[in-house]
């Protein structure tokens, strides 16, 4: 049964719970994701933050609430459906195929795009070359916007961090996603490299507009983006609402300068003041 959604809403999590064993990682959250919006979500280590990304994306199963985007529940469906619905990831621990090039993560990424035949594909002419031509070129945007043309052939595991995060982003994209929920795509960067992070997430949500004419993800921009990440400032500079979580539980939900005035947060994440 579908969640009636709201009015310009794109995501709505609502009471969700899930323990592991005694330990309760999520206790009756509840957030929404608006279309035009990028959401950061924050919180001390062990807060729930990831938990909650992967209660989104299918990867974990919540033990109660509801999980409802675009208008339809997606709480119980699989991980490989919500990514063909329009949501896609970055993961804090890099989940990458090492043994493959950069431009070969990103192809594997567009399976959920490809329709397969076998006929045509045994053949490998006319429609289903094509079809590969029209997914190489999405592919080649993305590596041209994320300026990664230096490692487009380069094998990922002999890449420095701060050039794989960058990969899996951009395999993210390779999604097409309508939702985009990026788990600390910061972490363990220098500060050029966070500069450099944060420049692409503000440039993939306005959209490029006619610069890549042919990558709809990259053209339009992604228009809800939920963000985790420590990074205060980069937070504070870029999240148009925050929401904080705490042991599993959310304290508080606003703007950045009403989370900044917060006694809450001030005291469970930001540091009791002087």
């Amino acid at each position: 049964m579908a969640i009636t959604g709201k009015a310009g809403v794109k995501l709505q999590v609502r009471d969700l719970f899930l323990s592991f064993g005694g330990l309760e990682a999520l206790s009756e959250v509840n957030v929404e994701v608006r279309e035009g919006e990028i959401l950061a979500i924050i919180g001390p280590n062990g807060a729930g933050k990831t938990c909650l990304l992967n209660c989104i994306n299918g990867f974990y199963r919540a033990d109660r609430g509801v999980i409802n985007f675009d208008g339809q529940t997606i709480t119980r469906l699989p991980s490989y459906k919500i990514a063909k619905l329009g949501i896609s990831r970055t993961f804090q621990n890099i989940q990458l195929y090492t043994g493959l090039t950069t431009l070969d993560n990103l192809m594997a990424a567009r399976h959920v795009h490809l329709k397969p035949n076998f006929v045509t594909g045994a053949i490998y002419f006319g429609w289903e070359h094509n079809k590969e031509i029209k997914h190489r070129r999405v592919v080649e945007d993305i590596i041209d916007f994320l300026e990664m043309e230096p490692i487009r052939k380069k094998v990922v595991g002999s890449l420095p961090y701060g050039q794989r995060k960058r990969v899996d982003l951009g395999r993210a994209l390779a999604l097409e996603p309508k939702l985009l929920l990026l788990d600390e795509p910061m972490a363990g960067m220098n500060v050029e490299e966070k500069e450099d992070m944060a420049r692409f997430i503000i440039d993939i949500f306005e959209g490029q507009g006619e610069t890549y004419p042919d990558t709809p993800v990259l053209r339009d921009g992604v228009k809800s983006i939920i963000l985790v990440e420590h990074d205060m400032g980069v937070v504070m500079d870029i999240a148009d609402r925050i929401v904080v979580l705490d042991f599993g539980k959310k304290i508080a939900e606003g703007t950045p300068d009403k989370i900044k005035a917060d006694a809450a947060v001030i005291k469970a994440y930001l540091g009791e003041e002087e």
